[in-house]
């Protein structure tokens, strides 16, 4: 029988996880457990300078501890904080990006705003995406990382995404491996199907859905209805195509663009560049409001939803490259920078080019604490000074803190 430890918990980390310490002084990381409980843990990982493990008893609970609402919870790897009341996750969650910003980024003092909560702390998500089991059913990767758990409920998704995904059958040999649903401002829903064979497999709809296949390297096949969708923020209207990335939480997205022109100097003295840039949702709102944007996304399905959702503008120049290829070729001036970097943030040649470019503005929206407190650093070391970091959101019940971060060029 493995050896158990008797913990107390310290506090949330990045990434779900409660930080304690071993009897020899290193730090063990456990799941689903919460700052101030003592909990026998089973090592379930053994590193030289820590350790991980999982709860097996417990000898107190904390007081802000509550019951999850679903019965996947601590199985299922989607969600991290259903055991905390809503109030407490945002509470962490400004508390973990502090932490963050301090220990990786060496900012002694980071001007955090008040996270922005979710109107909707349940059923809040645009689009979801299962894995599918060797018989077909429908499921989400088990909390361990390692195999697939079958699910009967979820209580993330939009309650209609809810409605549909238990009527849908897709057998033993059907080759496809994931599921996505989206479902757009309207109502609208669309499958997408991903498998490994070029040939689409059977399909028939019982119910009023679009549908579309996406074998890896080959072209998109529609099944049924279209393959795009049509989502509409601040009364704007953005074309989404099936392949094309788009933000989950509807409300979050919008906050964060209102966040966006509230707090960015924007005129049409104003010249502006935007990395990874999307279908153009933020694009959309600055370009109307200043004298030239410069685009650069590196996704062709994004980049033909970009072209038509800013057709109307006229001040707009879109690059379809990685933007550390971009960047160093660009010879002109930029006032105003805006980043929406995937996870692994800012490339090195993005702020090699940021040093000759030297906007006056950064606005560097994060999807990673970690990676953000990592650029932060180097931006900084740069010549800027940091005006805010603000929290949103996004995704209630997991672990996953978004943020914009304000950036300004100090006056030498």
């Amino acid at each position: 029988m493995a050896e158990l430890f008797t913990i107390k918990m310290e506090k949330m980390v990045y990434g779900g996880d409660c930080l304690g310490r071993l009897p020899d002084g290193r730090a063990v990381f456990v799941p689903f457990v919460l700052p101030g409980e003592i909990v026998q843990v089973e090592i379930t990982e053994d590193k030289k300078r820590y350790a991980r493990g999982k709860p097996v008893a417990w000898v107190t609970t904390s007081e802000d501890r509550i019951n999850p609402r679903c019965i996947h919870f601590s199985a299922c790897g989607g969600c991290q904080y259903q055991h905390l009341d809503y109030t407490k996750q945002l509470e962490q969650k400004e508390a973990i990006l502090k932490d963050q910003l301090q220990r990786i980024g060496k900012i002694q003092d980071p001007p955090i705003q008040p996270i922005v909560p979710s109107p909707n702390p349940w059923y809040y998500r645009n689009h979801v995406q299962f894995h599918l089991g060797q018989q077909g059913e429908l499921g989400y990767i088990h909390a361990d990382g390692e195999h697939l758990l079958p699910i009967t409920e979820c209580h993330l998704p939009l309650p209609e995404i809810n409605q549909i995904w238990p009527q849908i059958e897709l057998g033993s040999d059907s080759g496809v491996y994931r599921l996505g649903i989206r479902q757009d401002s309207f109502g609208d829903q669309m499958l997408v199907l991903e498998g490994n064979d070029p040939e689409p497999p059977e399909f028939s709809e019982d119910i009023p859905v679009s549908a579309v296949y996406t074998p890896p390297d080959a072209g998109l096949t529609i099944l049924a209805g279209q393959d795009s969708l049509t989502y509409s923020l601040l009364d704007r209207e953005f074309q989404v195509s099936a392949r094309s990335f788009f933000q989950v939480n509807g409300p979050i997205a919008e906050a964060m663009i209102h966040f966006l022109l509230e707090n960015m100097s924007l005129s049409k003295d104003i010249r502006a560049l935007e990395l990874y840039a999307g279908v153009g949702l933020f694009s959309a709102f600055i370009a109307e409001k200043v004298g030239h944007l410069t685009a650069v996304e590196s996704s062709g399905s994004a980049c033909f939803d970009f072209a038509l959702n800013l057709d109307l503008f006229d001040n707009v120049v879109l690059y379809e490259a990685e933007a550390e290829a971009v960047m160093p070729t660009l010879n002109l001036p930029v006032d105003l920078l805006v980043a929406d970097p995937p996870r692994a943030g800012l490339a090195p040649a993005v702020h090699d080019a940021l040093v000759t470019l030297r906007p006056q503005q950064i606005a560097y929206i994060s999807c990673d604490p970690a990676t953000l407190a990592r650029d932060s650093r180097k931006i900084l070391n740069n010549g800027y000074q940091l005006l805010s970091i603000t929290p949103f959101d996004q995704f209630p019940q997991t672990s996953h803190i978004e943020s914009i971060s304000m950036f300004v060029l100090k006056i030498a």
